[in-house]
């Protein structure tokens, strides 16, 4: 069981949050040349030190969805991208971001999100997001898509994220899916994606969950 860590940091206007228990560790928040974020720093999150357009900015950079920030009144303030994209990192897990619905063990209340980080090695403990286990497995992958797909007439709109029991995690909506080369190589209205990590046709499932016994759940 994954720990489940999260940290909130309170400003006189606005409230920034971090999840632990789905943050991939990008760094992005603290490569960058804000001071919003300072590695080291007591607190290491302070969003009295910028503007809401700068820490806005700087939220949107964190592709697991980890870090997230409301207005103190309560007020979601992060708008979803435009455009539903799904981008496959090399040796590590599928960055989706867009107007998503992460459908979970009530399908009756999906839970809403912006940006996640799903898992494709099958070695995570919080399936199906990733929790950087990748690394400790040595799973090993370019990010190369092979496949063309369908096409789309919008690019917009709900994304559903759902996962067949022991399976391939389904997008269900209109998706791109953006090859580690940083091309857009498939676009369609769904998808099965690997998260068993034994695809020969990765980031697509091919059914290897099932020689392999995978257990996701």
């Amino acid at each position: 069981m994954i720990k489940k860590r999260v940290l909130t940091f309170e400003g006189s206007t606005h409230t920034v949050t971090w999840n632990g228990a789905i943050c991939t560790h990008a760094q992005e928040c603290i490569r960058t040349d804000s001071k919003l974020f300072e590695k080291g720093r007591n607190p290491w999150a302070d969003p009295d030190l910028v503007e809401e357009s700068e820490l806005d900015r700087v939220i949107r950079r964190c592709p697991s969805g980890a870090l997230t920030y409301t207005k103190n009144d309560g007020t979601q303030t992060e708008q979803p991208a435009s455009v539903n994209t799904a981008t496959v990192i090399p040796n590590g897990p599928l960055y989706v971001r867009g107007d998503l619905k992460i459908v979970g063990k009530d399908p009756e209340n999906p839970t809403s999100a912006t940006r996640v980080a799903l898992c494709r090695c099958g070695h995570s403990k919080n399936k199906p997001f990733c929790d950087f286990s990748h690394v400790e497995a040595g799973y090993v992958d370019a990010g190369a898509v092979g496949r063309e797909g369908p096409g789309l007439e919008e690019t917009g709109g709900p994304l559903t994220i759902q996962t067949n029991p022991n399976g391939s995690v389904r997008l269900i909506g209109n998706v791109s899916i953006r090859a580690a080369s940083g091309e857009i190589r498939w676009q369609g209205p769904k998808v099965s994606i690997c998260r068993c990590g034994l695809s020969k046709q990765k980031p697509f499932c091919d059914s290897s969950h099932r020689d392999s016994n995978f257990e996701a759940e």
